[in-house]
């Protein structure tokens, strides 16, 4: 059965991930580092993990795998998803694919670079209503895939 598996700690699309969980009886793991609330639904766990570097990360990881969703903005968690199978999203509503992960790892590398040397400051753009309803819309047509392709 799929399951979502959520990098929580950050995550602006929480709700969005709920909603859809609802209406295909989806299991949810709410993966952080600290304390979040969750609806009381026995398909949405609440997992907190150690505040170590990359905890929530490697926990998601180490679980999820072929007919999963991971809903990241973490691009290297993306990366390790995909290696295990598992489908990959990002909070914008961009999936993450193999042929799109390096790319991605690639800016992300670069723009790490340009913040080291002074080049670029800030960080992502606020969520708009656009991205939320991409996100719906990429995380619905995601869970429809798997539910076609079968176990």
């Amino acid at each position: 059965m799929t399951a979502i598996y959520v990098d929580a700690d950050a995550c602006p699309v929480k709700v969005e991930i709920y909603r859809v969980a609802e209406r295909y009886g989806l299991k949810v793991f709410i993966v952080s580092n600290a304390y979040i609330n969750v609806p009381r639904d026995p398909r949405i766990e609440r997992v907190v993990v150690s505040d170590g570097f990359d905890a929530a990360d490697d926990w998601i990881a180490e679980r999820a795998g072929p007919g999963d969703i991971v809903v990241t903005a973490d691009i290297p968690l993306a990366d390790r998803s995909l290696k295990r199978g598992a489908a990959a999203i990002g909070s914008t509503g961009v999936a993450f694919t193999t042929s799109s992960i390096g790319m991605a790892m690639a800016s992300r590398e670069l723009m790490s670079n340009l913040r080291a040397m002074g080049e670029a400051t800030g960080g992502p753009k606020p969520m708009s209503p656009r991205d939320r309803s991409r996100f719906l819309s990429t995380l619905d047509e995601t869970v429809q895939k798997l539910r076609r392709r079968g176990p």
